[in-house]
């Protein structure tokens, strides 16, 4: 990545986090992707505690594809909802919303998590 791109992408997510903060009601699902993963936590906020936490690189034989990001979703969605959480506020960390965020977003939701 040029870092034109990655300075961009800093600046977004610095403009999203000043919007929303996670809760211990509603914490905050928050997406990081790297060429070679994709990783998804829900955190609160309040305390500064990671909840929950997936990644592609558990998962075995994992590619960071659109296929593989659904399936995080759907094991973050999992874990929440064992740990009572059901309603959370995306954080795209200044991805855009598209390919591999929107497929893991959509997972979480099929799975049964509100945001």
């Amino acid at each position: 990545m040029s870092a034109n791109k990655v300075t961009r992408r800093l600046r977004i997510k610095r403009s999203i986090r000043n919007k929303i903060s996670g809760t211990a009601a509603r914490p905050r699902l928050s997406v990081f992707r790297s060429n070679k993963a994709i990783y998804a936590q829900i955190i609160d906020d309040t305390t500064g505690k990671t909840i929950v936490a997936a990644s592609s690189a558990k998962i075995d034989d994992a590619k960071a594809n659109v296929e593989t990001s659904n399936k995080v979703g759907k094991e973050i969605a999992a874990k929440a909802l064992e740990k009572g959480i059901t309603q959370v506020v995306f954080d795209r960390s200044g991805y855009l919303y598209h390919g591999k965020v929107k497929s893991l977003a959509e997972g979480a939701r099929e799975a049964g998590l509100k945001f």
